[in-house]
């Protein structure tokens, strides 16, 4: 399997569909290719196999070869989005949090859904077999996050534990760990591995289409305000004229027949802008548990 678009107009000297300002899609053949960074939202090959037709229609109507660069962890998004001179990356609500106020990426875009929607949530989850209904059937028991990076996966229980009056949740139950995705912290405590876990209601649903057990087996007891979904950002000393060519082909790939396709496999019917205020849910969530995200120490334990 490759992890790169294969940049396939190199012979054009002007993209009609796309220009920025007069300027032509690609100024030289000889523009080194793009990495974009992949976030762990799933497992990688998915992840990967997911994201890399997109990858080839940007390439494509760029005339950059675009490279994947699937990460392994959340929790060290930050330093690899520098030690590995990433041009990009295609980020959670929490992570480009982060990323906006620790390196000033400029977020682009993000995907709007197949069923209308941009955002996502975080869920709080049970089998519903365990009698577990509330905080006070959680005590001694073992809950599974996704990592100290995530809304869904972290932020969400933090606030929630903080709402139910619980002090120091470490204390409070049996165990806690993180399951480093989002589909492991549900196929966890599917398979009874956890009794307890927080994960993103898209992964949850898509999980669901698959494998019956997921709404026959799980309840859901809590839910977080929306957040944006996964949004492509980049450095900000990218080259301008690169950034705006790539959210425009972006916002305008939904009109073409070959970016249709793209996007029905994808699971989005466009994607739409995507600025910093769209975020504000996520500074303000951060703030209501005492979080300062220029300096939060996010590795996980």
């Amino acid at each position: 399997m490759k992890f790169f678009g294969t940049a396939f107009l190199f012979g054009l000297a002007i993209l009609s569909c796309t220009q920025v300002e007069g300027k032509p899609a690609l100024e030289s053949p000889t523009q080194k290719p793009l990495l974009i960074g992949l976030i762990p939202e799933q497992n990688i090959f998915k992840q990967v196999e997911r994201y890399e037709p997109l990858a080839d229609f940007l390439a494509g109507k760029m005339g950059v070869e675009i490279k994947l660069k699937p990460l392994a962890r959340y929790g060290n998004i930050i330093e690899n989005f520098v030690s590995l001179a990433l041009d990009g990356a295609f980020l959670g609500s929490f992570t480009c949090a982060l990323a906006q106020r620790k390196l000033g990426v400029q977020v682009l875009a993000r995907p709007e859904a197949l069923d209308g929607s941009s955002t996502y949530h975080g869920l709080i989850f049970v089998r519903k077999d365990s009698r577990i209904k509330s905080i006070k059937g959680m005590k001694r028991k073992r809950f599974v996050f996704v990592d100290k990076a995530t809304t869904a996966g972290y932020l969400l229980p933090l606030a929630y534990f903080k709402k139910q009056g619980i002090k120091d949740y470490k204390a409070y139950f049996k165990e806690v760990y993180f399951s480093g995705t989002h589909e492991d912290a549900i196929l966890d405590v599917l398979n009874k591995k956890a009794d307890i876990g927080a994960a993103k209601n898209t992964v949850f649903e898509r999980l669901a289409q698959s494998d019956p057990r997921i709404r026959r087996d799980l309840e859901i007891l809590e839910k977080s305000p929306d957040v944006p979904e996964n949004s492509l950002a980049l450095r900000k000393n990218l080259d301008p004229y690169l950034k705006k060519a790539m959210q425009e082909i972006l916002l305008n790939m939904h009109k073409d027949p070959n970016g249709q396709t793209v996007l029905k496999n994808f699971g989005a019917r466009r994607f739409i802008l995507t600025i910093y205020k769209d975020y504000d849910p996520v500074f303000k969530y951060a703030r209501e548990i005492d979080l300062d995200l220029a300096h939060y120490d996010y590795v996980n334990e």
